[in-house]
């Protein structure tokens, strides 16, 4: 994983709708006064890519948690690959690898070892266990630290490990919460291409992530959560075409103004007005996700 190759940005999906990866309909979860879900819709086609874009506190993690059998929703249903993730779990929790948002990998085991620990709990033969671990280790340029305590990896490492450690048992959907939270940008870019070799090798892939380039780099589909509700979704074009391809940020009394414009001659002829202080920019989700909450996307 030292020599990246740059990827080109997700391809858009083709017009065959595919199965479901996913599908939750309804759900709601409270923890106490707290509503974190608010009957919360979301449909995951099989083979794509699709982030959650929220600040903390807006359901992100909540989610992953119901929908990979850790938390029980008060109300509504969740499938995964087909299977509800209440009332038939071990088929759900069968077709899935997760990441959680906090390093989870020993300290006091090597790389091999953890990953010999996670293939005897999910029941591989030795055999299967011990190749499989070898082929992702590469995959992952990790071959070289097989022997490494988990104390001795740096944090990319380690994320890097857990992203094989869930993949040994070769499940059909990779939950991703966070998993470049903390990293250095190269670092991270380093996680962005296994991503999507990942999803490449036919894995559909949830993640949730508070980066705006993130999400756009990596997803074939954005949702954006605020409050338990999901309330916008599409590709991270189709999701920008309503704003306009270009920002102008004004520096006034009181904080900064935005406009957007459909072109960038448009904003330049918008800047010549004598507007002193004025940046011009391409738009993002962020700019999206204030327009339609006001507030912003912070780490």
């Amino acid at each position: 994983m030292e020599n990246t190759v740059a990827i080109a940005s997700p391809v858009e999906n083709p017009a065959a709708e595919p199965p479901l990866a996913v599908e939750a309909r309804g759900l709601v979860k409270r923890f106490g006064r707290v509503r974190a879900l608010d009957g919360l819709d979301l449909r995951l086609r099989t083979g794509e890519i699709y982030g959650f874009l929220g600040p903390n506190g807006a359901g992100k993690t909540t989610t992953i948690r119901i929908l990979t059998g850790l938390l029980r929703p008060d109300r509504g249903e969740a499938r995964v690959g087909g299977a509800d993730v209440v009332r038939n779990p071990v088929a759900a929790k069968a077709q899935i690898g997760v990441v959680s948002q906090q390093l989870n990998l020993d300290p006091d085991l090597t790389v091999a070892e953890s990953l010999e620990l996670h293939g005897i709990l999910h029941g591989m033969p030795r055999a299967e266990r011990r190749a499989r671990a070898r082929e992702l280790l590469e995959f992952a340029g990790l071959a070289d630290r097989a022997g490494s305590l988990g104390r001795t990896l740096s944090g990319g490492m380690k994320r890097r490990v857990t992203i094989v450690r869930a993949l040994l048992h070769e499940p059909r959907i990779l939950f991703l919460d966070e998993p470049t939270v903390g990293l250095d940008p190269a670092t991270r870019r380093r996680l962005w291409d296994l991503i999507r070799s990942v999803n490449r090798r036919g894995v559909t892939v949830l993640l949730t992530t508070h980066y705006i380039e993130e999400a756009e780099f990596l997803c074939h589909r954005v949702g954006i959560l605020d409050r338990g509700r999901l309330i916008e979704e599409g590709t991270p074009r189709e999701l920008l075409e309503g704003l306009g391809e270009y920002a102008v940020d004004l520096v006034e009394e009181g904080g900064t103004r935005t406009r957007f414009f459909p072109t960038r001659e448009a904003a330049l002829a918008f800047l010549r007005q004598d507007r002193a202080g004025a940046g011009l920019r391409r738009t993002n989700l962020e700019d999206l996700f204030l327009q339609r909450t006001g507030r912003r996307v912070d780490p």
